[in-house]
């Protein structure tokens, strides 16, 4: 069983922020893939079971807001007994171009705030993240950045990417994951 954890705000003021690209891609991926989109409410979030190569695939977003996912995702863990090896994380990152992405085996949160809590909750740092860019304009306070909405052109690139990014979670639950970061890494602008 897999968990696959995007991450973002709920609520309409947070739609279409750089802070939501963890949502909206799971959104894309879940309407490329055809799935039911009726989400259930439990968990603190949002999530939908569905099955992918004859495997059950959990895709949750916490709606703790980003500060407290990681109390959405503890509660998956627990109940379905996901292992920390079977999480794949997704979420924006201030360190990548805008447009970029980055698939990751382990590592520190890097300054994110929902990556920290999901850390302190799980009480490891072994999960895997799909980091997606979003650049970082050091004349915008942090805070103001993530949660500014993306221009129509940053609309355009990111849903190009997600293009680009359906593949690589299809073969997410082919390859192994060493074998997935040597096949799509080195594909970044």
């Amino acid at each position: 069983m897999k968990l696959i954890v995007g991450l973002g705000n709920p609520g309409k003021e947070y739609q279409n922020t750089r802070h939501n690209i963890g949502f909206n891609f799971l959104d894309y991926y879940v309407d490329y893939k055809g799935f039911d989109k009726v989400w259930t409410k439990k968990f603190d979030g949002l999530y939908l079971v569905e099955s992918i190569n004859g495997n059950k695939v959990i895709f949750l977003k916490p709606h703790t807001y980003m500060n407290l996912s990681g109390n959405s995702v503890r509660k998956v863990m627990d109940y379905y007994n996901i292992d920390i090896s079977d999480i794949l994380v997704i979420s924006d990152d201030l360190d990548l171009l805008f447009g970029n992405y980055k698939l990751k085996m382990k590592g520190s949160c890097g300054g994110h705030n929902g990556l920290r809590d999901i850390e302190n909750k799980i009480g490891s740092t072994e999960y895997k993240r799909l980091k997606i860019g979003i650049s970082n304009d050091k004349n915008i306070e942090t805070k103001d950045y993530v949660l500014g909405k993306l221009s129509n052109s940053d609309k355009k690139i990111i849903e190009d990417l997600y293009k680009e990014l359906c593949p690589l979670m299809d073969d997410y639950f082919e390859l192994d994951f060493t074998d997935l970061m040597n096949k799509y890494n080195h594909k970044n602008r």
